[in-house]
């Protein structure tokens, strides 16, 4: 039965969470991706301390520089060179207006069982009108270069983000169990052993997450800088942020160094060509296998559900929400389906270090 009388005093503890949310809201995107990052290097910090004499305070020094070199400086470093480049970027792009696909080989026509399949695709592809369409978007271009950078937001607003993570990070690493323990307290108080089971899932989730997506992406764009330097491609720095930015986007390397590729065979050396294919071909594979093996051995998270916490987190803060988007959506599905019982919720063991 309910209580009638407790009904007001609900509803104003309503009303005060959601103005508090609402006064918090310029920090929450800061907040969560520290998290993010507190959950995700938690048993390195431990691990760290174990090494050196128990102290606290060297852990949470070294632990907080490797954050920042894995999470952060990727991050900025990918930005920063495409605004520094801004100027170059939109000759990239319309130096599509140049290209011109040569004649197929004859030899190619010639390979058993496939070689005529290839062959009329290559002409199709050569009969497209690439250069056509592209001197039609030749006059948005700068338009949509323009946007983009207007989209990524001032270095200013970005540095104040990272820095208020970065602050946040080291507070939640030196005062962590008793952030565990918070939180701990409030799943069993709302649900008991099932809410206090429902608060470990929930951090596997955003482990997974943030090293499944986060770490793919780095090691993608660490792969594509190598292949395009070693093989001569310009702008294979701004190529590889580029790189770094689409995986996170969980589009793939393939958007960035299959074209790369085409580009070479026409107007480069075709054994250069093919060791930047083989690159890429690498780089794919790794795309494929590293995200998934990362993030389904913390939790079993679908992909879908990267993908579109990804898109939806990009439009509801930016930048940062390429990582909030998908760990909200991860934690929320998780939980809510431990809640529902349609996969019941096990305790896993800790994961194994490698």
């Amino acid at each position: 039965m309910i209580n009638r009388s407790a009904l007001p005093a609900a509803l104003a503890a309503a009303a005060l969470i959601l103005a508090s949310v609402w006064i918090i809201r310029p920090f929450l995107a800061a907040f969560v991706l520290a998290v993010t990052i507190v959950v995700s290097t938690w048993p390195l910090l431990l691990r760290i301390q174990a090494v050196l004499w128990r102290s606290r305070a060297l852990a949470v020094g070294i632990t907080t520089l490797i954050a920042l070199l894995v999470f952060m400086i990727p991050f900025w470093l990918a930005v920063t060179t495409l605004v520094a480049h801004r100027d170059e970027v939109p000759r990239l792009v319309l130096a599509a207006s140049a290209f011109r696909i040569p004649q197929p080989p004859r030899w190619l026509s010639r390979i058993p069982a496939v070689g005529p399949h290839i062959v009329t695709t290559w002409q199709q592809a050569r009969d497209a009108g690439i250069p056509e369409l592209a001197s039609r978007i030749r006059p948005y271009a700068g338009q949509v270069a323009h946007w983009s950078f207007c989209f990524v937001g001032s270095f200013g607003g970005m540095a104040v983000r990272l820095l208020l993570t970065l602050i946040m990070t080291a507070m939640l690493h030196a005062k962590g169990e008793a952030a565990a323990e918070l939180a701990m307290q409030v799943g069993g108080s709302l649900a008991g052993r099932q809410g206090r089971n429902l608060v470990d899932l929930a951090g596997r989730a955003i482990r997974a997450v943030a090293i499944g997506v986060v770490v793919t992406a780095v090691v993608e764009a660490v792969i594509a800088f190598v292949g395009l330097r070693c093989t001569g491609v310009p702008f294979a720095l701004i190529l590889a942020a580029m790189t770094f930015v689409v995986c996170l986007l969980q589009a793939g390397p393939g958007v960035i160094l299959i074209p790369a590729v085409l580009w070479m065979y026409v107007f480069r050396d075709g054994g250069l060509a093919t060791l930047l294919l083989v690159v890429t071909i690498v780089a794919i594979v790794i795309d494929n296998l590293l995200r998934p093996f990362l993030i389904r051995r913390e939790a079993d998270v679908p992909m879908l559900l990267v993908i579109v916490g990804v898109v939806g987190g990009v439009a509801g803060f930016g930048l940062v929400g390429i990582i909030v988007g998908p760990v909200l959506l991860a934690v929320s599905s998780a939980m809510l389906t431990a809640w529902m019982g349609a996969k019941p919720y096990q305790p896993l063991p800790p994961a194994k270090s490698h």
